[in-house]
């Protein structure tokens, strides 16, 4: 639930290359803007004997700021509460070794390159009023491990998310690494498959919750909450 200050980044790379540099940096700052915070610092290194030719590696954090009475925590979540997925705009830089060793066999359509370079979706706006309203009880950013690693980590640990997977609207990028002979557990546990985001929230709060998406972001129920000994029940299958 924190709104984000600043963030600092860490560029390490061969050799610097100011026009390659910049196209970088022009990418850090406008996913800052999207979340309202400010590039402040960071750190460049030069390493050509760690880093090959034209290779780099970037990272970066974010501080944010929130009120105890506002922290989202997961005792928060009850029986009976709904989960919310909140539609991905792609793979969200998660499972890339894998895409590239499918590339690396494929050849690939225009269209799907396209998807593959296409910017991760920031949900900063959108949660961030949605915490001021206390329409949320908990939330779960979909990044590595996917759905059934980042989901449970949001929930108390006696109750028991349920999901049926048959209701995840899958994108056709997804669709297109699933033909290439992935099983759906991997696909599970390395990519979004669609959904970017999760909210849990009280049932009676969804069409309040709906109205702060636009169309192509517009969220959907995917499961709920119950009282069981597992922690993740996954029913019917995902819709290829």
């Amino acid at each position: 639930g924190a709104r984000p200050l600043f963030f600092l980044d860490y560029i390490a790379i061969d050799k610097i290359k100011i026009r390659k540099l910049k196209k970088i940096l022009i990418g850090i700052l406008k996913g800052c803007k999207l979340s309202n915070c400010k590039l402040i610092g960071g750190e460049t290194a030069e390493m050509p004997g760690i880093y090959k030719k034209n290779k780099f590696d970037l990272a970066g954090f974010s501080t944010g700021v929130v009120s105890r009475k506002k922290i989202l925590k997961k005792n928060n979540v009850k029986e009976g509460d709904i989960i919310i997925a909140i539609p991905s705009s792609g793979i969200h830089s998660n499972g890339y070794s894998l895409v590239r060793n499918i590339l690396k066999k494929n050849k690939i359509p225009t269209k799907i390159k396209e998807e593959l370079l296409r910017p991760t979706k920031i949900y900063v706006d959108e949660v961030l009023n949605l915490c001021k309203k206390n329409l949320i009880n908990s939330a779960a950013n979909i990044t590595g491990g996917g759905i059934i690693e980042n989901i449970v980590r949001s929930i108390p640990d006696d109750l028991t998310a349920n999901i049926d997977l048959s209701k995840i609207k899958i994108l056709k990028i997804f669709s297109w690494i699933k033909s290439k002979n992935v099983s759906d557990k991997e696909m599970l546990r390395t990519f979004n498959c669609g959904v970017g985001f999760c909210l849990i929230a009280k049932k009676n709060n969804y069409k309040k919750i709906r109205k702060y998406f636009k169309k192509n972001f517009s969220p959907y129920k995917i499961g709920f909450i119950s009282k069981d000994n597992e922690r993740l029940k996954l029913y019917n299958k995902l819709k290829w």
